[in-house]
């Protein structure tokens, strides 16, 4: 049996349609016996109508408050950011904010990606909305995602075995090694009817042949989910997966993963 101890793809009520507050995910963290929770809501234009008022993000501005160590376990800020087009920007890269919150003028305006992704540890790049893709060639498929991996800030993509966008899965697979970035094997991705299950099998026997890290997580939208991956690590040990290529292992590894990819250096803040 595998030993994880780290869950870093988890929201909170922040992000509208999950259910849990960030102490209520720290103590179920704790519970499951993880070292480290990667706390990761979503940043994108589906959780308000005006999603270009900067006051919606106050949640994400403030997660300096929280502490680096609650309850025993290691706390990472961090979002999940949508794939917003074809060149694999991110949401918020092209949203410009003229006032804070409090209404003051930035002189100059400020923008809105930038103005979360300084907070965060690091940045989870999703594809939600597919719109963008329909009616694209594979090969412009691959090379979002791997734009996408290619942002400084962003440490994996989230659920690419249930995005439902087809690519190249070597030339993804092979970008994020040369980044030393994991791909993530998610855990809802086994709860959907479909070829998912099928998709991330394929995913994570191509990783351990080409030697590609991975990140099994969650996804958790409550907190009873924390911690709690059976399904995903049923499929890796049916595949003999090496458990030294799992990235969130320990938080020591997790960590590490983190510092080699560039994403978040000062690893020494969190303990």
């Amino acid at each position: 049996m595998y030993k994880i101890e780290c869950d870093t793809h988890t929201h909170t009520f922040y992000s509208r349609h999950a259910y849990s507050t960030i102490e209520e995910n720290v103590r179920a963290a704790k519970e499951a016996g993880m070292t480290l929770l990667g706390s990761t809501d979503h940043f994108s234009d589906m959780l308000f109508g005006d999603y270009k008022e900067v006051k919606n993000y106050q949640y994400l501005f403030c997660t300096n408050m929280w502490p680096r160590n609650w309850q025993g376990v290691t706390l990472l800020r961090g979002c999940e950011a949508d794939i917003v087009d074809m060149d694999g920007h991110l949401f918020g890269h092209d949203i410009e904010v003229l006032k804070s919150t409090i209404g003051d003028t930035y002189d100059p305006p400020q923008n809105l990606q930038k103005m979360v992704f300084d907070r965060c540890d690091y940045v989870i790049a999703s594809v939600h909305a597919k719109r963008h893709t329909i009616g694209e060639s594979i090969a412009r498929n691959t090379q979002m995602y791997i734009n996408a991996l290619e942002n400084p800030k962003v440490f994996f993509i989230g659920h690419i075995g249930r995005a439902g966008v087809p690519f190249e899965l070597d030339e993804v697979l092979l970008r994020a090694k040369e980044l030393h970035k994991p791909i993530e094997i998610n855990e809802h991705s086994f709860s959907f009817e479909g070829h998912h299950k099928e998709l991330c099998r394929k995913i994570a026997e191509r990783c351990a042949e080409l030697g590609v890290s991975i990140c099994i997580n969650t996804d958790a939208h409550i907190s009873i989910e924390i911690g709690h991956m059976d399904k995903a690590v049923n499929m890796l040990e049916s595949i003999d997966f090496p458990q030294e290529l799992i990235v969130n292992r320990s938080r020591e590894a997790f960590l590490k993963g983190l510092k080699d990819s560039g994403v978040f250096t000062d690893v020494s803040v969190v303990g």
